[in-house]
């Protein structure tokens, strides 16, 4: 062997760094100042918004569960209806699913104004408003 063989040998081997493991880039924290706050509280009375608030009174209580319960079945029975639209007019539906279809929405259509009258909730009340993005239906 040559010299300069050995001397290859010889030399230690470079060793890489250790590869970092990827770590997700954390979402950055947002500050909200008291002021902030004031500001946006401020801004809702001058569009006549009342400020979301809960009240803990328990029999409130069972009324705004029932009112988001309801609210959110509404919602649904809205968009299945809509959907049943679609499949009618798409001719994807036999005459009896059609039948089907419409006796179960009018029936559930039914069952929540029944619900909703053992609250004492109007129908308009169970259209549940999001703030900017604007009302569920």
């Amino acid at each position: 062997m040559t010299r300069r063989r050995r001397a290859k040998r010889a030399a230690p081997a470079r060793r890489s760094k250790p590869a970092r493991a990827r770590q997700p880039k954390a979402a950055p924290a947002i500050a909200v100042s008291v002021r902030e706050i004031d500001s946006l509280r401020d801004e809702l009375r001058r569009q006549n918004r009342p400020v979301p608030r809960w009240n803990a009174d328990p029999e409130d209580v069972q009324r705004s569960v029932a009112r988001l319960v309801l609210a959110l079945v509404e919602f649904l029975r809205k968009l299945m209806e809509r959907q049943a639209i679609r499949r009618m007019e798409a001719r994807t539906m036999t005459k009896k699913e059609v039948d089907d279809v419409g006796q179960a929405l009018m029936r559930l259509e039914d069952t929540v104004r029944e619900i909703a009258k053992r609250f004492n909730l109007r129908p308009e009340e169970l259209n549940l408003d999001l703030g900017p993005i604007g009302r569920l239906t």
